[in-house]
């Protein structure tokens, strides 16, 4: 593999430099707003104070921000924030840049799986005791989403978002019926899912046009992996929890049931369908896959920017491994304060403002298409009304942890999992040496990163 395989951010940034994207986000804060529901307040700042925030350029992300800043201005006057945003790369580099020159902005939204490198680092501050205690935080937050923000036993951040791609896929109607399956599908097992997408699957001349079930993603493979080895009983991380055992039994079955579906059942051709090529996100929407394994946040998306496709089509429940669910799942995005903020106390006040009050999470989830990470919102009944696709995912966030410390998150999910696993759907190697490899390659970048 010599491709960065599209990811949920990859996608979202892309979204960001579109032509289109002032636009969205206008849509955003207009469209998403919960109607009739006020925006929490705050105690008034008696000061005068001038805070910078900055984040990503997603253009609903944007919108929401922008909303949820100046919800904060009506009720602290004297507080101004000066939000800048920047395309996706040039975010990472500077947020690096400036830490290392002790001049970043006060606020950042920051995505929660990068939260841990940072704190080890010395370039986050806690969060004051007397704002939000972590037991506090914990009654309040899912375990998944907050875990990415703490670090050492101390809290480094608020999230918004719960990051997933589990317990939902998308299902195109139109070729359920032409197969005769029921729609809705109601799927007890993986094998019941499997037998389904076997009937959708078309080749022509030798070659898959349609793919009955495609899992053959940069993200997908890696929650797959996590999933299976957790709810087959066993650990990724070996004993030191530092390090990664990924050469276990369970760890091996699980690879093998992944690649038994693409060589044994057929259900995708990882040839035509796989990191590179016919990414999930975009062939669902082309008529290329009855059933497509991504998470919530494509539904938004894929509604923007494929208004031509006709299909009917919905995300519906997915199975998982034996009796019960458990799952690993990324941090998603959040509010993290720099240490050399000349008025801390306020813009932890703000990052609570803006994550923690219910009508303010709220919006912000709404606004952004996103699955919430305090408890109140996912919670909330109403929430339905205002992001009707999240039904299946809400379900199982109780069953979600965070996917944990892996150094280089990126670099063990996408260059380790998902491009070996790939490669052992295509035939390279076989599960055994698969795992093999993939032991060895993750933590020797482990002990890299510990190295420094």
């Amino acid at each position: 593999m010599t491709k960065k395989p599209v990811t949920r951010r990859d996608f979202l940034r892309l979204a960001a430099l579109s032509v289109g994207g002032a636009a969205l986000a206008a849509c955003a804060k207009k469209e998403t707003t919960p109607a009739g529901e006020a925006v929490s307040e705050a105690p008034a700042a008696a000061e005068k104070v001038t805070l910078r925030m900055w984040s990503h350029q997603n253009p609903s992300f944007v919108g929401a921000n922008e909303e949820i800043i100046k919800k904060y201005a009506e009720v602290k006057p004297n507080v101004e924030i000066k939000y800048e945003n920047f395309p996706y790369a040039d975010f990472i580099t500077n947020i690096q840049t400036s830490m290392a020159a002790k001049n970043e902005a006060d606020i950042m939204e920051m995505f929660g799986s990068w939260v841990q490198s940072y704190a080890k680092g010395g370039t986050l501050a806690t969060v004051p005791e007397d704002l939000m205690s972590l037991p506090k935080a914990r009654e309040l937050f899912y375990a998944a989403p907050l875990d990415g923000y703490v670090w050492e036993g101390k809290l480094f951040g608020f999230p918004n978002e719960y990051n997933l791609e589990v317990g939902a896929v998308l299902a195109n109607q139109r070729m359920f019926e032409e197969a005769g399956l029921k729609y809705p599908p109601e799927w007890k097992t993986w094998e019941e899912l499997v037998e389904d997408a076997k009937k959708m699957v078309k080749v022509e001349n030798g070659v898959m046009t349609v793919a009955g079930f495609h899992y053959v993603t940069g993200d997908g493979l890696g929650f797959l992996f996590w999933e299976g080895i957790l709810e087959r009983g066993a650990e990724y991380f070996a004993e030191d929890n530092v390090h990664l055992n990924l050469v276990s039994p369970q760890a091996e079955a699980t690879v093998q049931w992944l690649t038994d579906m693409a060589q044994k059942d057929k259900v995708v051709d990882p040839f035509t369908f796989n990191l590179e090529s016919n990414w999930v996100g975009d062939a669902f929407f082309q008529g290329l896959v009855a059933i497509g394994y991504i998470g919530p946040w494509i539904v938004p998306e894929g509604r923007r920017n494929f208004p031509d496709f006709k299909d009917p089509w919905n995300h519906v429940s997915s199975p998982h491994y034996g009796s019960e669910r458990k799952f690993a799942a990324d941090a998603g995005w959040g509010k993290v304060v720099s240490p050399n903020s000349k008025a801390i106390d306020v813009a932890w006040d703000f990052s609570k403002f803006a994550t923690e009050d219910k009508a303010n999470a709220r919006f912000w989830n709404v606004a952004t298409g996103t699955v919430p990470a305090l408890k109140s919102v996912a919670e909330d009944p109403t929430l339905l009304n205002d992001i009707d696709w999240l039904g299946p995912s809400l379900k199982v966030l109780p069953y979600g942890r965070y996917v944990g410390d892996l150094q280089d998150r990126d670099y063990i999910w996408y260059n380790v999992v998902a491009t070996h696993i790939t490669e052992c759907l295509q035939g390279v190697r076989s599960v055994k040496e698969t795992c093999q490899l993939m032991h060895e390659e993750a933590n020797a970048q482990i002990d890299a990163k510990l190295a420094g």
